[in-house]
């Protein structure tokens, strides 16, 4: 069994938005974090449990290999909104390695990426594979836990193993500002990491879906609820209390911005288009 190593205090100050955004490209940086979230080994009831997945598989994969490791974030590395979910699915991330990904038509990959995409921040409203060609602009995605926990329930101490990650990815994207927290356990973890790292909201912000909370490091901390299957099969959460949130997300990072539909429009064209030239740009090399 893995020797358990407690995670290395948050750096003082950590979250803080008025320091001028870096220059240069992000993605070695976030390369790095990436690789040290697939290797991680600091939870061994994690490990055998996304591990056993992989080897029994559901009926419907049988003949897919699964990705069974540490399931790093995904998005731009100049993007101003992060989104925290809880943890990878045991056939949806777990399965394909990347998050939000592969649960199923519906799931909560589809209904989260339908509210992205309608808000500008993706360009196709599906998140099936990890070769579908999804495209974030402007957002990044990660989770409170990095391996799929039985039942969805991760433990207080595996949740504060694997906060480090979190904070690795939030350093190697200086420019977040708004950060929404799909369901109440990674609201409360976002809270406690900016708290390690010295950053305190007094009095403390109440998960409440919708809920804008403005925080000491000048972020802008949104509670969703999370857009699981239970949520969204029994009107707990509609495509339209998601928008909702979105649509304050873009208000609070554009405030300029008079009509955030029409915004929106542009900006899921605009990442279209981006997607289309570069598909075809692979194509002349091939």
């Amino acid at each position: 069994m893995p020797r358990v190593v407690a995670p290395k205090p948050v750096a003082s100050g950590f979250g803080r938005t008025d320091a001028p955004p870096r220059r240069g490209p992000k993605r070695p940086a976030l390369q790095a974090v990436h690789d040290a979230i697939v290797s991680c080994e600091l939870c061994p009831r994690l490990r055998r449990y996304c591990e056993r997945i992989g080897r029994e598989k559901r009926r419907a994969f049988r003949d897919e290999t699964y990705w069974a490791k540490p399931v790093p974030g995904f998005g731009d590395p100049q993007a101003r909104l992060l989104v925290v979910g809880l943890a990878p699915a045991a056939h949806g991330a777990n399965r394909t390695g990347r998050v939000f990904t592969g649960d199923g038509m519906g799931g909560s990959g589809d209904f989260l990426m339908a509210a992205l995409h309608r808000s500008g921040f993706a360009n196709i409203p599906t998140s099936q594979h990890p070769g579908d060609g999804l495209a974030l602009r402007d957002a990044f995605i990660a989770a409170a836990v990095r391996c799929a926990p039985p039942d969805n329930k991760p433990t207080p101490e595996e949740i504060a193993r694997c906060l480090p990650h979190l904070e690795a990815e939030l350093v190697a994207l200086p420019r977040v500002s708004v950060v929404v927290a799909l369901g109440k356990i990674g609201f409360d973890a976002y809270l406690q990491l900016l708290k390690r790292g010295g950053v305190s909201a007094r009095p403390r912000p109440r998960f409440d879906h919708g809920g804008a909370h403005q925080l000491p490091n000048g972020q802008t901390l949104f509670g969703c609820y999370h857009p699981s299957r239970q949520n969204t099969n029994t009107g707990k959460l509609t495509a339209r209390m998601m928008d909702d949130v979105f649509t304050k997300v873009r208000e609070v990072l554009d405030p300029g911005c008079r009509d955030p539909f029409a915004e929106n429009a542009i900006a899921v064209g605009r990442i279209r288009n981006e997607h289309v030239a570069e598909t075809a740009k692979g194509s002349r090399h091939r």
